[in-house]
């Protein structure tokens, strides 16, 4: 994915200083990916006040980040694996809130002799895998969230991804459930809602939440430019206030979240309930966690360098600060 999102990038570069356009001051673009944790962004234009918000559904968060730099969106929910990465090429996008977090799910074959949350029992298995010259095959969309949570995971475990096990890259999260009903794969880092059907379908079964390591829950982040805050700082801080809206009322009203995922995504609504469960509203930026996810990632070798200080320059707090009346301190920072 992060070869992907690097050929995007300098695309992008090349058409930018093309691609701008004037828009009314009050007026905002917001795009988010048609994923569970994303829907409830959907309902962000009818809690906004005093301004045109617009959210716009894309099929993948490379796809928002695309957009967002090519300034045909203004604000963007993407991941903060999307953040170290356009950090990383050199792009200056600014951190403005949190979204929602959680959404990952470590599933293994129905035959394995495996329990929940038994870590020493895979090591062995592993291990005995390698002992009977067979390779022991993982399997997560390469780049996303979920790769970042089970590689970490892994590692916090002491079973190292390169050398103790085989890696198969499935890019598109839907194509999970088939890959453990054809047996190509004992163990898949998978995304909700994805995860949660193929629970549901009992292609797998589960064996752990993968949170447990330095990046824990953190999957979204809604990310800006510049030149956007400097144009519209009211119509951004009314966006983010309308996010924070919509977070706090789809923590308290499950159903709406069931539904707004239902209604965005068509999937039914047992499954949207199940991935519900696992998804955890959050408006706050995390910026330890952030700086940390930058070093997994460097230390993976998706990027190439060290974004620690961009990380932590380019997290902007003043809205969130004016929206909730609460200091940085306690958002995150």
């Amino acid at each position: 994915m992060f070869r992907l999102i690097a050929k995007l990038l300098l695309a992008v570069a090349a058409v930018a200083p093309l691609a701008g356009h004037a828009q009314a001051d009050n007026t905002i673009k917001l795009g988010y990916a048609k994923c569970a944790h994303c829907t409830p962004l959907a309902l962000t234009p009818e809690h906004a006040t005093g301004i045109k918000l617009e959210a716009i559904g894309f099929n993948t968060g490379n796809d928002v980040l695309t957009a967002l730099l090519s300034k045909s969106i203004d604000v963007a929910q993407v991941t903060y694996l999307h953040y170290a990465t356009a950090l990383d090429k050199g792009f200056d996008l600014v951190a403005i809130s949190g979204q929602v977090n959680g959404g990952s799910q470590i599933l293994v074959g129905n035959d394995l002799p495996l329990a929940e949350n038994d870590w020493d029992g895979l090591k062995k298995l592993i291990a005995k895998y390698k002992a009977e010259g067979k390779p022991f095959r993982v399997a997560a969309s390469r780049g996303n969230a979920q790769d970042i949570h089970m590689r970490g995971a892994f590692a916090k475990h002491g079973i190292d991804v390169n050398k103790d096990v085989q890696f198969i890259n499935i890019p598109n999260p839907s194509d999970h459930v088939q890959a453990l009903r054809r047996g190509e794969v004992e163990l898949i880092c998978s995304v909700d809602p994805f995860a949660t059907q193929i629970r549901q379908v009992k292609a797998a079964k589960f064996f752990a939440f993968p949170y447990d390591q330095a990046a824990g829950k953190l999957t979204n982040l809604i990310l800006t430019r510049p030149d956007v805050i400097a144009a519209k700082p009211k119509a951004v801080e009314e966006t983010v206030r309308s996010i924070v809206k919509v977070n706090d009322l789809i923590g308290k009203d499950k159903p709406l979240f069931v539904a707004t995922i239902q209604k965005i995504t068509g999937l039914d609504q047992a499954i949207a309930a199940g991935a519900v469960d696992n998804l955890y509203p959050d408006y706050q930026m995390h910026r330890a966690s952030a700086v940390a996810i930058g070093a997994m990632m460097r230390d993976l070798k998706y990027i190439n360098s060290d974004v620690s200080a961009k990380i932590e320059k380019n997290m902007d707090y003043q809205f969130l600060e004016k929206v909730t009346g609460k200091p940085k301190t306690e958002l995150g920072y």
